[in-house]
């Protein structure tokens, strides 16, 4: 009775954010569901590496949701977020322009996508990049690996600040904007963005912070200790085993 009573309250003083953690790692019915989709058949192979499954439930998808898909590449997260939302809601694929001239024929066959019945939901833009902007107020803009492509020259040399101000304003109040990227040095802020595709974790909270967002939880499943960060993210003893950050910022409800 005494350790019932102990582990009662034990758990009583568990701190919220372990308790959150926990939950973090159940994965909903429609994730599941989604992965599993026989659309995005040919994605499969890649799904354990990417680990999609946690980092949509990381990123709290739900059916119905407005999402923004920033700088969609081949559209593997796009696929995933158009089965997650459903007929209901919608994703946007948005490309900076100067990125777009560079990763062609990736929005061309994005919008070819978004042409088939099973993928309706799903509308490309291409826009400024110092102007990112939605149609609608947004509940989710979700960006993997390219944060760190703001600031650099081939883009304009965007102010991340301005970026981020740019995405709080389109998300809806308790929106989410979640950073996915390649872990750089501690203390390297963004000195390593253009040579080794790079950015210290810690800039980045520091940047999107300070336009009034909250920081709402890191997931860990991208992490990976035997990166050097001093390399590449091309360099073939390490491209597609980066180490990588996830961080959930939240726009403040009221």
């Amino acid at each position: 009775m005494r350790l019932s009573m102990l582990a009662a309250g034990l758990a009583l003083l568990m701190p919220m954010a372990a308790v959150a953690s926990s939950h973090a790692r159940t994965e909903p019915s429609y994730v599941r569901a989604a992965v599993a989709d026989p659309a995005r058949k040919a994605d499969a192979a890649n799904d354990a590496r990417r680990k999609i499954g946690a980092l949509m439930t990381f990123a709290e998808v739900k059916p119905g949701q407005k999402v923004v898909d920033l700088i969609p590449g081949s559209g593997y997260f796009s696929r995933v977020f158009s089965a997650i939302v459903g007929p209901k809601g919608h994703v946007y694929g948005i490309w900076p322009d100067a990125y777009d001239k560079v990763s062609q024929p990736d929005s061309a066959n994005l919008r070819k996508l978004s042409q088939e019945p099973h993928y309706a939901n799903i509308s490309v833009l291409v826009q400024p990049a110092t102007q990112f902007s939605t149609p609608e107020p947004v509940d989710l803009v979700f960006t993997s690996q390219n944060y760190h492509d703001y600031p650099d020259k081939f883009m304009g040399h965007v102010d991340p600040v301005a970026f981020d101000k740019q995405v709080y304003d389109a998300l809806k109040p308790g929106g989410l904007f979640v950073v996915v990227d390649h872990v750089a040095p501690a203390g390297s802020g963004m000195s390593d963005t253009d040579t080794l595709h790079r950015i210290d974790p810690a800039i980045v909270k520091k940047q999107v912070e300070s336009v009034g967002f909250v920081f709402d939880g890191e997931s860990k499943v991208l992490r990976n200790p035997k990166d050097p960060h001093d390399i590449k993210v091309f360099d073939p003893s390490i491209r597609g085993h980066t180490d990588q950050f996830a961080y959930r910022f939240r726009k403040p409800a009221h």
